[in-house]
């Protein structure tokens, strides 16, 4: 593949905040701790103080790595397995650093952006131990097994078609049991036909969700299939050592509420700034957690009750239970990157735009638990084209970066561009301006109050002239309407319902066509630090 670059500001698709904090805006910078550079990873690296027991997080992921491999039949054996368990033996090293990415179980790995966020995750441990040789850098896979949104979740958007799961869920999606996916998973293999890495793909797939009985063990594998050749670690936090870690905080947030202090505070000046805020804290942030059950914790009547269940503790009972059985405890979007950081040796979290910002309502109450915040980095964003559809881009006269425009947009500056006609009334609109500015200062020497009748006159003759414009504009492209038609149905391609390609096409397809090839692609053109969105182009 070739690979152009666009900047994320050109490309319309992202909020204002995410480009303030590229562009490193002054306002912002007591929201996190370093800047998303080789310089401030050099100082976090001098500065960083691991919370984590490298011990524990060694044998955990040693054993669920030996859990799959003990799951799966002889004729499938998990693949790559030894280059991640030569990264879980490093992570026992105090020279050893997570570069870290998180996302939700999504069947058959939801959305492109599922895999972009990984790609940028091992591309920067590369970056990173090519800048510092005497350390070691292991890109992480933190799956959210914990999450209990399942709508979220099961299903997917492949070749134009939704391939769902229809299933009846509750608790943490982690722990449930694909065994009901039969449906979806022949209908997402009949998609992927029987031509180029089909075969391949289809015997990932298959195995992935018919050989597990829980959904956190499937996705290991899937993704373990996909990115364990680049020594991933994938690692799922519903566990029992990782949550006994983390017990100490659990007992103190909970009780004293400290999260929804501080952030709360945090939301409050951030909002004073423009920020469109993500999430807002609870009182309590953490979920009562069983096999089919995850509810809100809440504290009324003198007691902690579980939400929507005859569950309840009183202050000695609830720190017992966090004492005996840390892991019924599961912290909620605003204490999940505070338990990672806690268990993981960790220096950066990648995440898409909505995350970032999110982040950044996070850093007091990392502070307030003496935790290093990690260096946020905007995961790589892209949009792959075909051979064919590079072509007719071409034979229309355009490039894919004039593609992020709307299609109205888009039409219209083609026609502007192409017509044998001048379709601009700019030239006539300055010289009617040029009038009008004669007609305003007679009227005002003959009287003051009249200057502004007439500069109202002229704001509805603009009016009239835009819309004359417009008609213009509209009339000719009813004379290049195949051309128009054509032009919408490739940025439809490309960007479905006018939104970006990685929100919505599952990679399944392109698989087929490139194989694992696709993967090393990415990874080979994604530059983390560079910030820019990558136009993948098949050569």
């Amino acid at each position: 593949m070739e690979a152009s670059c666009i900047s994320y500001k050109d490309t319309g698709f992202f909020s204002p905040t995410v480009i303030d904090y590229l562009e490193n805006r002054a306002e912002l910078r007591s929201f996190y701790g370093y800047r998303p550079d080789m310089d401030g990873f050099a100082q976090l690296l001098k500065n960083k103080k691991v919370v984590a027991d490298r011990e524990i997080l060694h044998r955990v992921l040693t054993k669920q790595y030996a859990h799959n491999e003990q799951k799966e039949n002889s004729k499938f054996k998990i693949q790559n397995s030894k280059l991640a368990a030569d990264n879980i033996n490093l992570l026992k090293a105090d020279n050893t650093y997570t570069i870290t990415t998180g996302h939700q179980l999504n069947i058959f790995a939801g959305p492109l952006y599922f895999l972009y966020k990984i790609a940028t995750a091992i591309k920067l441990a590369q970056q990173l131990k090519a800048a510092h040789p005497d350390k070691n850098f292991v890109p992480v896979y933190w799956m959210a097994s914990e999450d209990h949104d399942f709508a979220e979740i099961n299903y997917t958007n492949i070749g134009g078609k939704k391939v769902h799961w229809w299933y009846e869920a509750s608790g943490a999606t982690g722990r449930i049991n694909p065994d009901t996916m039969r449906q979806a998973l022949n209908q997402y293999k009949g998609v992927l036909g029987m031509e180029g890495h089909s075969q391949e793909l289809a015997e990932i797939v298959e195995t992935a969700y018919a050989r597990f009985d829980k959904l956190a063990d499937a996705t290991r594998y899937l993704v373990n299939a996909l990115f364990g050749q680049y020594g991933l670690v994938i690692i799922d936090a519903d566990d029992h050592e990782f949550k006994q870690q983390f017990a100490p905080i659990m007992e103190q947030d909970i009780i004293g509420q400290h999260s929804f202090k501080n952030i709360t505070a945090t939301n409050e000046q951030l909002q004073k700034l423009g920020v469109h805020i993500q999430v807002n804290p609870r009182e309590i942030n953490f979920f009562y957690l069983k096999d089919s059950l995850r509810e809100r914790i809440v504290f009324e009547q003198d007691s902690y009750q579980v939400m929507n269940t005859d569950i309840r503790f009183t202050e000695a009972e609830l720190k017992q239970e966090i004492i005996t059985t840390p892991e019924r405890f599961s912290p909620n979007v605003v204490m999940r990157p505070l338990y990672q950081e806690c268990i993981l040796p960790n220096i950066a979290y990648i995440g898409g735009g909505a995350e970032i910002v999110y982040w950044l309502e996070l850093k007091s109450n990392f502070d307030f638990y003496k935790v290093d915040f990690p260096v946020l980095i905007l995961r790589n964003s892209a949009i792959v084209v075909r051979k064919e559809q590079a072509a007719k881009i071409e034979r229309m006269d355009l490039d894919v970066a004039a593609l992020f425009k709307q299609t109205d947009a888009l039409q219209t500056e083609w026609i502007k561009k192409h017509s044998d006609h001048n379709l601009s009334l700019d030239e006539e609109w300055r010289e009617l301006s040029s009038v009008f500015e004669k007609i305003k200062l007679r009227s005002y020497k003959i009287d003051p109050t009249l200057s502004s009748s007439a500069a109202a006159v002229q704001a509805r003759l603009k009016h009239a002239v835009d819309n004359l414009e417009k008609k213009l504009i509209k009339a000719e492209k009813r004379n290049y309407q195949v051309r128009l038609e054509q032009l919408a149905i490739v940025k439809a391609e490309l960007f479905p319902k006018d939104s970006l390609q990685e929100r919505t096409e599952n990679f399944g397809l392109m698989y087929v066509k490139w194989g694992q090839s696709f993967i090393d692609e990415l990874i080979r053109h994604f530059e983390p630090l560079d910030f820019e969105f990558t136009i993948l182009a098949e050569a």
